[in-house]
């Protein structure tokens, strides 16, 4: 995994458009080219308002977006869809998921959680476990630094 967390501001008078981009740039969530043209907060909007859809009516087949959709949603190719998708599902921000509609099996994605903040939630959890997990190995050095240096002053 590799969380690449930015620092990034929405502009005085943001649009909902330029939230969304600030806080997937703050995740890490943008293409990391400079050229890339993916648009993955449209992309985000339009899981958001699946979800609330589906939420609304009871259906969560709603919720669920194929992989071909979203990457037409993000204005990139399939292919390009499933390099991003990696870091979604990394951060724990969007699920995996099928279900049977009209006899049919649908599989694709949706967001993992019934709200944007419940998503982001689970991102922050992830990130949180990483951090506390980085830790213990950062304790896990000094000690060995430590018993090393003990070794070395018997040695002497």
């Amino acid at each position: 995994m590799h969380i690449q967390l930015q620092q990034s501001d929405a502009p005085t008078n943001a649009t909902h458009e330029d939230m969304a981009k600030t806080l997937l740039s703050r995740f890490g969530l943008v293409p990391r080219k400079k050229d890339g043209q993916a648009q993955m907060h449209s992309l985000l909007l339009e899981l958001y308002e699946r979800k609330k859809q589906s939420n609304r009516e009871k259906k969560p087949e709603i919720a669920v977006m194929p992989v071909e959709h979203m990457a037409s949603s993000a204005s990139i190719k399939r292919q390009t869809m499933y390099d991003h998708l990696k870091r979604w599902l990394d951060l724990q921000i969007l699920k995996k998921t099928s279900f049977v509609s009209s006899g049919k099996v649908i599989l694709g994605y949706e967001l993992n959680g019934n709200t944007l903040e419940h998503a982001f939630r689970r991102a922050e959890t992830t990130i949180k476990n990483h951090v506390d997990n980085s830790f213990k190995l950062i304790e896990e050095l000094q000690n060995e630094i430590k018993k090393d240096k003990l070794r070395q002053g018997k040695e002497d």
